[in-house]
């Protein structure tokens, strides 16, 4: 907490406080979403993508959440960036993680265009060895969309450092 003067909190303090926040922030989003990006390596390289790499996709997206209500409370409390690119570094790695979901989600039919496939229950009616070389190929594209998302968001949130 600030200094107290008279009641009031400084707005050095506050600042610096706020600051200090952001850094941190900054640091556990980056940390959550380079374990996925590297979880995420490993699931595309073997092309299986397993429990622990979608948990840890999950929380580097919560991760992007909380420096986007980061930016919010930054912005409501009057905080004084040393430059405007901190908000835009707060605010794309949700943005990022949004359009990544959207790829992933679209994946799936990617592959099945790719292989003249008309649709899942097609998918069904191929040889078990060519269904799984089906399913191999989508789980394979959406751990890679994930993990680029991810190491994208790490990035942008170390960008924030030195921009508070």
């Amino acid at each position: 907490m600030g200094r107290v003067r008279n009641g009031l909190v400084t707005a050095c303090d506050k600042g610096l406080e706020l600051a200090q926040l952001t850094d941190i922030t900054a640091l556990l989003v980056a940390a959550a979403n380079l374990v996925a990006g590297g979880l995420g390596a490993w699931a595309w390289w073997r092309g299986e993508a397993g429990r622990a790499f979608w948990w840890a996709v999950r929380a580097g997206q919560a991760a992007a959440t909380a420096l986007a209500v980061l930016a919010a409370v930054l912005l409501v409390s009057g905080y004084d960036a040393r430059q405007d690119l901190l908000y835009l570094y707060l605010l794309l790695p949700i943005a990022v993680s949004i359009i990544a979901e959207q790829l992933r989600v679209a994946s799936a039919q990617t592959v099945l265009d790719q292989r003249g496939i008309e649709d899942a229950q097609a998918v069904g009616r191929l040889p078990e060895t060519q269904q799984h070389d089906v399913v191999w190929a989508i789980v394979r594209r959406e751990a890679g969309v994930m993990t680029v998302a991810a190491l994208v968001i790490a990035l942008l949130a170390l960008r924030v450092l030195g921009n508070t």
